[in-house]
């Protein structure tokens, strides 16, 4: 399987807020590369934000905005490739405002949303949380809400399903962006 884990991580509840993302690309169920940054989001942080992923304004006040991170990654996001993130709603949301803020069109790709497939064929789980579905595949997760370590364990996570489940099985929850 070929596709992009992602990752964002905001300053605060507004989805333009990027402060880190992570992407972590995969070919044929090998990951390959990776890309982490943080971003400037011009934009307060809220104490709760701080709290769950450790990044502090004074963290990303020297860093890109998504308007100059974007040209860096654009080329990823060839129509029809295949992004997956954990609650992929948040993060491609994320991607959407963050972009329109800046008057940047969004690429149009597919997802399949790791939250999802999770709930779908691991239903005995006690949650489908990030963390919870990784131990549960064996999948390393070494800093969770460190947006490179939520990509790769995302990543690891849609490899395990692949293996087991095939194909077919997770192109029936792919959807388009």
């Amino acid at each position: 399987m070929n596709f992009i884990a992602m990752d964002f991580e905001t300053a605060n509840r507004h989805p333009e807020s990027a402060c880190s993302l992570a992407l972590v690309m995969v070919r044929n169920n090998v990951i390959v590369d990776r890309f982490y940054t943080v971003i400037n989001p011009q934009m307060p942080f809220d104490a709760r934000n701080i709290q769950i992923h450790d990044i502090t304004a004074e963290d990303v006040q020297d860093a890109p905005t998504m308007s100059e991170v974007w040209p860096r990654i654009k080329a990823l996001f060839q129509p029809g490739m295949l992004v997956t993130a954990h609650n992929a709603r948040f993060d491609t949301n994320v991607m959407h405002q963050s972009l329109a803020r800046y008057d940047i069109a969004e690429p149009h790709y597919f997802v399949l949303d790791t939250l999802q497939s999770s709930k779908l064929l691991e239903p005995n789980l006690p949650n489908h949380k990030l963390d919870t579905v990784a131990k549960a595949l064996n999948v390393e997760l070494w800093h969770h809400h460190n947006a490179l370590s939520d990509s790769e364990a995302c990543a690891g996570i849609l490899i395990a399903q692949n293996k087991q489940f095939g194909d077919e099985t997770l192109k029936n929850l792919v959807y388009q962006i």
